[in-house]
């Protein structure tokens, strides 16, 4: 008897991104993909190759609702895999944001992922299914200039956390995904420039490498990411309750990312020494003191 067939529906699915590979693996093994994107245009290609194709902005309630009636009519109401990836990046000094420009990182980073969850936990439900929700390893890290990003990847952990034993009674399962650097476009599209009257202009050079520091920081391909995310990602409920050989809770892949779980298992203190001395603070104090002081 033939194995029932599996659907996995993922957020953010542009090409170049880590979306955009993940559907491609997870159809590689064999899994009905739904891709979504805002503009539907962009899936044009992975429909090609026999994906679903749905139109989705996970901050729109409207667009969620709608979202969710074609899904079920592809799936029969029966999803075994989410992936909360669609994301917005965010570098900026902390003395530097702008409240509105936050509000909109976490409208997708954060309440996306919450809302989508809430709009197919029916069909989760009804599978047995997975909740992956793409986090990032500058959740746990002293992330300079990444303060927006850094904290909405926090709450997505803590949310997922708690998340996870409220589904517990539903067979529903959730892995949060630690991402290290990804080579994707994420950093294309939130491009930021330090205001005129920043305390930071004086090392905007610094600035501007770090607007594409996971790009350039022993990165791992996008392709490479995913096929180790969806094989994890497919282990299933493994045994005693997933104590033995499921889905792992947490899932932590990318570059850099093993140095970042180390860290997790030492003093704050020196965990924040550490990724000071890695962001080179020392020569960055240096360097704004001496800007000042030609100011003065």
């Amino acid at each position: 008897m033939a194995s029932e067939q599996k659907y996995v529906l993922i957020t953010g699915c542009s090409p170049g991104g880590i979306g955009n590979a993940l559907a491609r693996e997870f159809h590689r093994r064999g899994l009905h993909v739904i891709a979504t994107a805002r503009n539907p245009e962009v899936l044009k290609e992975l429909e090609s190759l026999g994906m679903s194709a749905v139109q989705l902005d996970v901050t729109n309630q409207d667009s969620l609702n709608r979202a969710k009636h074609d899904v079920a009519q592809i799936t029969g109401g029966r999803l075994d895999v989410l992936v909360n990836n669609a994301g917005r990046t965010h570098t900026i000094p902390a003395l530097d944001i702008e409240i509105d420009d936050v509000r909109q990182t976490y409208e997708t980073n954060v309440f996306g992922p919450m809302f989508t969850v809430q709009a197919f936990a029916e069909q989760l439900i009804a599978a047995r299914g997975l909740v992956v929700n793409i986090s990032s390893t500058s959740s746990v890290s002293s992330y300079i200039f990444g303060s927006v990003y850094a904290s909405s990847k926090a709450a997505i952990n803590s949310w997922s956390r708690i998340l996870r034993l409220e589904l517990q009674p539903f067979n529903v399962r959730v892995m949060v995904a630690m991402a290290g650097t990804i080579k994707s476009q994420i950093t294309s599209h939130g491009h930021r420039s330090l205001p005129t009257t920043s305390l930071y202009r004086p090392v905007d050079d610094y600035f501007q490498r770090r607007l594409v520091f996971s790009q350039n920081n022993a990165t791992m391909p996008t392709e490479v990411f995913a096929k180790k995310l969806v094989s994890a990602a497919l282990r299933g409920e493994g045994w005693f309750g997933g104590l033995i050989g499921g889905t792992p809770d947490w899932f932590w892949a990318g570059g850099l990312s093993t140095k970042v779980w180390l860290t997790t298992l030492v003093p704050s203190k020196f965990a924040e020494w550490t990724f000071g001395v890695f962001f080179g603070i020392s020569n960055l104090k240096k360097r704004l003191t001496e800007a000042r002081l030609k100011q003065a």
